[in-house]
């Protein structure tokens, strides 16, 4: 095949995994995007994978293994528990496999630089898939903090938090990954580091989790860090709240708040309020889809490395970044059980 070609023929992707993130999100956005066709779906269980790819097109396939195995398949997009992902995105780039991997990547740093390590050396399109980042309100922001609207930045609080979850939820499971922190604490982390850049180093000052002795598994928790300029950050997570969805930049000019910020569906109309002393002003932004920018994203890095292009992930250095800062707040956070529940 050319290389006019490869630039344009479609990305036929292959999903490890039948998750509910798979179903609600990420398929309908892969099905749905310009040049990309969904050739397989593997599940430990055929039954399972056929509801799916009854839905989304493809050939069920029972087994991650055999999926690898297939010529049809350039990419996998990887939707299993956090416990498995290095294991199978691994194996996948060890196939020649492009991937797109659930939040979190891997459960911890060293996982997750060996998977970055892994895919240069392959010149493999390697991207975890967080997608907030391509949602274009976190630019808005960007740019109105950089423009001095907010005056300098003195606090960044991020809350992710949702109601319990059925107790035979997998991520009640510690031995696959389970938890708050990687399930949503990694989408304040990362927003954080979206906005406030990496070259303003954050650190870790305190955390204190939440753990639920008959799991084992850490259901709330909040984080405290502080950037290399002074910027206090507070991070707020768990699953054992009503529904949160939101952060707020406080300056010394002004406040902005965004709310359902994390996981917008694609007809909401973002609205950042920004709050001075004697003024309030909201401005509503243009609906985004999240889930179809990150998959045409994760499609336009896989034709260009085709064509030879470098495929190294331009947030790679973000990638690893928010899996040593999970790192270290596990390392470093007070441990106190949930109420009740003991």
């Amino acid at each position: 095949m050319s290389a006019a070609d490869l630039a344009t023929a479609p990305v036929r992707i292959g999903v490890l995994g039948a998750a509910s993130v798979a179903w609600r999100r990420m398929l309908p956005a892969l099905a749905a995007a310009a040049g990309v066709e969904i050739t397989a779906l593997a599940s430990r269980e055929l039954a399972r994978a056929t509801r799916f790819t009854d839905r989304f097109g493809g050939v069920p396939v029972r087994g991650y293994a055999e999926l690898l195995a297939r010529p049809d398949v350039d990419a996998v997009y990887l939707a299993l528990p956090n416990g498995l992902h290095h294991e199978w995105a691994a194996a996948a780039l060890r196939a020649g496999k492009h991937v797109l991997g659930e939040k979190p990547l891997t459960t911890e740093a060293a996982a997750t630089a060996d998977l970055l390590r892994l895919a240069g050396q392959r010149n493999l399109v390697l991207r975890e898939n967080f997608t907030p980042a391509h949602h274009p309100m976190h630019g808005v922001v960007r740019d109105l903090l950089a423009g001095g609207r907010l005056g300098v930045l003195r606090h960044l609080t991020g809350s992710f938090c949702f109601p319990p979850l059925p107790g035979g939820d997998v991520r009640y499971r510690a031995d696959l990954g389970g938890g708050a922190l990687l399930d949503a604490g990694v989408y304040p982390l990362r927003l954080a580091q979206l906005l406030l850049g990496d070259e303003d180093r954050l650190e870790v000052s305190g955390a204190v989790l939440r753990i639920d002795p008959a799991s084992g598994v850490d259901v709330s928790g909040s984080a405290l860090l502080v950037t290399r300029s002074g910027v206090i950050v507070t991070a707020e997570f768990g699953f054992e709240h009503s529904y949160a969805s939101r952060y707020q930049l406080w300056g010394a000019a002004a406040r902005l708040a965004v709310d359902r910020a994390f996981t917008p569906p694609p007809e909401h109309r973002p609205v950042l309020r920004i709050d001075e002393q004697d003024h309030t002003e909201e401005t509503v932004l243009a609906a985004a889809d999240q889930y179809a920018c990150t998959a045409t994203a994760f499609a336009t890095a896989v034709r260009a490395a085709r064509s030879g292009a470098p495929a190294t992930a331009p947030d790679a250095a973000a990638t690893l970044r928010t899996a040593e800062l999970v790192d270290e707040i596990r390392a470093t956070a007070r441990r106190i059980t949930v109420p009740g529940s003991g």
